[in-house]
């Protein structure tokens, strides 16, 4: 990920010092910073003090973290309909389940006692 060169304390610094002097190429040639980097900090910060900047970033990871809970879910969700709609084909079995040789609605599990991790019964069955 690219290293940030400004704090959001030096951000809104540099903002205000832009609002006082009138002058927003100075100040931009100053702190050796693009005029475009300038606009879109003002458009994202303009008007803000710092503590309202760190809560603003707080915020944005929080949303992007519960984006990719839902996505996850959502993914988790679409497999499991995927699956389901499977375990009504012909034959009784699921494409997932013929992978590990148990027929459609084998009680026992491929790690319950009684079967060995192939799937297959131990014993005298």
């Amino acid at each position: 990920m690219k290293r940030k060169r400004f704090s959001e304390r030096q951000i809104i610094g540099i903002l205000n010092e832009a609002e006082q002097t009138g002058n927003i190429r100075e100040v931009c040639r100053r702190h050796n910073i693009s005029e475009q980097t300038f606009y879109s900090w003002r458009t994202k910060c303009g008007g803000m003090d710092v503590s309202e900047a760190k809560r603003l970033k707080g915020l944005e990871r929080e949303n992007a973290e519960l984006k990719k809970m839902v996505a996850d879910l959502s993914l988790d969700n679409r497999m499991l309909k995927e699956l389901n709609s499977k375990e009504s084909e012909p034959g009784g079995t699921t494409k997932g389940s013929r992978a590990l040789g148990i027929k459609a609605g084998c009680e026992r599990a491929p790690s319950s006692p009684g079967f060995t991790t192939s799937g297959s019964p131990i014993g005298p069955y």
